[in-house]
């Protein structure tokens, strides 16, 4: 549904966007993250068809955003960080607008408006103007907006910037509700765990190009290696460790609490469990360390 293959940028000798490559299914949703500056919006542009491509191609369901400029923009639902309301006019005028720029009935979009006025909890601003709406309400509409002519691609950059914990949380819900066998989505997100709740799979943009790329374990493995475990028994340990670093790659050893990691916890954690009582010792607990979607976001924007 959204193919980039060798896409690029430049504004006036300045490479916002080089040699990034990627691909999202139907029924797909990729998070693309990356610091303030990374070429997110930019690559997002592209692929809406706001911008075009300096080299490269790319395609939003089999459409090429360059040759075909005026279908992808059909095709697509965008929302950008400041979706560019106009204020002067009521909720559901701005949506009879953009439903009339997409060719539909002004029956059709009444009706799809109340509907997601409605799953937005805004059903009691319908008839009010923008200029009083707040600034996660204005957010809101934008992304009534993009969802408005029910599209095959949506391109996300943003979605939930300035929201309230409960308005973020109904955006969240209706992009999870929004992923089917038809539709593809791209999220820029500063959220990371917004982005680890949604994303199928994460990709990690610096200085225009992508780092990184795979689902969220995938990258946890990739980038910070076999899973940590974190053992704790009921006694000092004393130094009685050399035994065990034989069965597992010992990191950490505390006054009762070992960290280890594995390739293989399934088979090491109960060999461990039985040394450490044969050495005398009870397991209090035993459990894996969380390794954040964070950790691996790090890891990658600071050493590459």
């Amino acid at each position: 549904m959204i193919e980039a293959e060798k896409l690029g940028k430049t504004f006036d000798g300045f490479t916002a966007v080089h040699n990034l490559s990627l691909n999202v299914a139907a029924g797909e949703l990729l998070a693309l993250l990356g610091p303030n500056g990374a070429g997110k919006t930019t690559t997002v542009r592209m692929l809406g068809a706001i911008l075009q491509p300096t080299v490269g191609q790319a395609r939003i369901n089999g459409l090429d955003v360059a040759a075909q400029a005026d279908q992808v923009r059909r095709a697509t639902g965008m929302l950008t960080e400041h979706p560019g309301l106009y204020l002067r006019m009521t909720g559901m005028e701005y949506l009879l607008f953009y439903g009339r720029l997409y060719r539909m009935s002004d029956s059709d979009t009444k009706q799809r408006g109340q509907r997601l006025f409605r799953q937005f909890g805004m059903a009691d601003a319908v008839h009010r103007r923008l200029g009083e709406y707040s600034k996660g309400m204005r957010q809101k509409v934008g992304l009534m907006r993009a969802m408005l002519h029910d599209p095959a691609v949506l391109l996300l950059d943003e979605p939930t910037s300035a929201m309230d914990p409960h308005s973020a949380k109904l955006v969240r819900d209706a992009i999870a509700n929004l992923r089917d066998h038809k539709r593809a989505i791209i999220l820029c997100t500063h959220n990371l765990a917004e982005a680890e709740a949604l994303a199928d799979r994460i990709a990690i943009i610096k200085q225009g190009s992508i780092l990184a790329q795979g689902t969220p374990p995938q990258l946890k493995q990739q980038l910070l290696g076999h899973p940590q475990i974190e053992v704790r028994v009921n006694q000092h340990l004393n130094g009685q460790v050399r035994e065990i670093e034989e069965l597992a790659a010992v990191e950490y050893i505390g006054i009762d609490t070992i960290r280890y990691r594995t390739e293989n916890p399934d088979a090491t954690n109960p060999q461990l469990v039985r040394r450490l009582h044969q050495l005398g010792m009870g397991v209090i607990s035993i459990y894996e360390v969380n390794q954040s979607l964070e950790d691996v976001y790090l890891r990658v924007v600071e050493e590459k």
